[in-house]
């Protein structure tokens, strides 16, 4: 399957979505939804000018194979993030490659209905933080994971999504 090519809100950055699962069950524009999440995060993370980024929206399956051969952890997880180390092309002024974000449909939309939320927003939630790891943001310790999860609640808020780790009133207490 070739991946749909758009325009980010910079119109030098380029993201490519593949539907790898079918999202659309789930959610209305899954690609469209992914694509503003992933473009919000490339600007508050200040990618640099040129950068690609490519989304899978893919299954269960899918996420347990790669934890599986990537991380040594046999079990599916929500997303994952595989930085292609900002590669060039091999042309003058050619785009940069950040990586690769791989989503699964049953986690996410199982996590957005345990935490109540939308699950376009908990989508939203996930590209981002896939892409901030794309862009060297990671969550090791305390200081890391503050300065990570306030560019994601600005990635979202300018998405008009609320901030991802409030309590939502009604959802099981004690997860995230």
């Amino acid at each position: 399957m070739t991946p749909a090519r758009a325009a980010a809100a910079d119109p030098v950055q380029v993201i490519d979505v593949a539907e790898l699962a079918d999202w659309s069950r789930a959610l209305p524009a899954p690609e469209e939804t992914a694509r503003r999440a992933a473009a919000s995060a490339l600007a508050v993370g200040m990618a640099p000018a040129g950068a690609i980024v490519s989304l899978a929206l893919a299954d269960d399956e899918t996420l347990r194979r790669l934890n599986r051969e990537h991380r040594g952890m046999d079990r599916p997880t929500n997303v994952l993030a595989f930085p292609d180390g900002g590669r060039a092309g091999p042309e003058a002024g050619a785009a940069l490659l950040l990586g690769d974000v791989v989503v699964a449909l049953e986690t996410a939309t199982a996590e957005a209905a345990r935490d109540g939320r939308p699950v376009a927003d908990h989508l939203s939630h996930l590209v981002v933080h896939g892409v901030l790891h794309l862009l060297g943001y990671d969550h090791d310790d305390d200081r890391m994971a503050e300065e990570m999860e306030a560019l994601e609640r600005r990635a979202l808020e300018a998405l008009g999504i609320g901030d991802p780790y409030a309590p939502v009133p009604g959802a099981e207490e004690g997860v995230g």
